[in-house]
């Protein structure tokens, strides 16, 4: 285990801990190409980091995360890599399911990932299965997730159960999300040092703090997300109101 360093965790202020970080883990292939290696090896870089990452979480005591794994935008990559990606995937959702149950991980998904292959969704729902009385971290794994798409199913969905106008608030578009029952991100952070949303949690995202971070996903580790919860402890939430100051 990838453990954070005792000097970090003492400047953390665990009475002030976000309830809910979000990655954006962005970075392998360009990771692996700065070393002369096939993209591919990026990818599985990528997620033996995204298991440091989640046991960072669970010893901050961070009570919900949300990894973006594979957009809906993803499929339009060569094939070649699109079918390297369900590889990697099937052999995660099958070895990590132990990883979850001794980290107390509890397993949802977000999207459409009923189109992965039969085999890849069989092991999600089994992980989601054995894994849905854990305590100590939700973790949501965005798998052909695209926000427009979700925003899209969602006024579907009200529009056929004959929801009046006068109906719709914040509060019945949230309960219909994929994440329903979340906590909006209080933290995202984006590895690779681009500033950009990539479809990613548009309505959840209203009030989140942002983290940009110039290293690519395979070298974001566990001390590097408490270097970034402490920077998120330093800033002023105002929701849209006045500064305290």
């Amino acid at each position: 285990m990838d453990k954070i360093s005792d000097s970090l965790m003492k400047k953390i202020d665990f009475t002030r801990l976000p309830n809910h970080v979000a990655f954006i883990m962005d970075g392998n292939g360009r990771w692996a190409k700065k070393r002369g290696l096939p993209r591919v090896l990026g990818h599985r870089e990528g997620i033996k980091n995204a298991v440091s990452v989640v046991e960072g979480l669970v010893q901050l005591k961070i009570k919900n995360g949300t990894l973006y794994a594979f957009s809906t935008e993803n499929w339009a990559r060569p094939k070649d890599e699109v079918s390297a990606l369900m590889n990697i995937f099937r052999e995660n959702f099958i070895l990590k399911k132990d990883l979850l149950i001794e980290n107390g991980v509890k397993l949802r998904l977000l999207g459409e990932y009923r189109e992965f292959p039969e085999d890849i969704v069989k092991s999600i729902d089994e992980m989601i299965e054995v894994t849905k009385n854990n305590k100590n971290l939700e973790l949501a794994i965005a798998l052909n997730y695209g926000s427009r798409q979700e925003i899209i199913r969602v006024v579907k969905k009200i529009i056929e159960d004959g929801t009046k106008p006068e109906e719709v608030d914040i509060d019945l578009i949230s309960r219909n999300m994929y994440s329903a029952g979340m906590p909006d991100p209080d933290l995202l952070i984006r590895t690779s040092g681009e500033f950009r949303i990539s479809n990613f949690l548009l309505w959840q995202v209203a009030y989140t703090e942002f983290y940009i971070t110039e290293k690519y996903w395979p070298q974001f580790k566990a001390d590097d997300l408490a270097e970034a919860v402490i920077w998120f402890q330093a800033r002023e939430r105002r929701f849209g109101g006045l500064s305290g100051k």
